[in-house]
């Protein structure tokens, strides 16, 4: 999908969440293609405060995007 079909996409998964969900994963926009997925969570994963949903554009090769969950570390908040 497109980055503006990604964040409605991701906005519509907030809304719908359950709220264990939202305390305990984090929504994210990611690049489709699957290596440049992997660094950007790597990258993400370390400093999640300071990405923002166009953070990803910057990893992405051809435009096309996923939204995916992925599990907190609270041991690093």
């Amino acid at each position: 999908m497109t980055f503006n079909e990604a964040i409605q996409y991701k906005n519509e998964a907030v809304k719908n969440a359950d709220q264990s969900v939202l305390e305990n994963y984090y929504i994210i926009v990611v690049p489709a293609d699957t290596e440049e997925s992997t660094k950007y969570i790597e990258e993400y994963s370390k400093q999640p405060g300071k990405f923002k949903d166009e953070s990803c554009k910057k990893y992405c090769s051809n435009g096309e995007y996923l939204v995916v969950r992925k599990k907190m570390n609270h041991k690093l908040q």
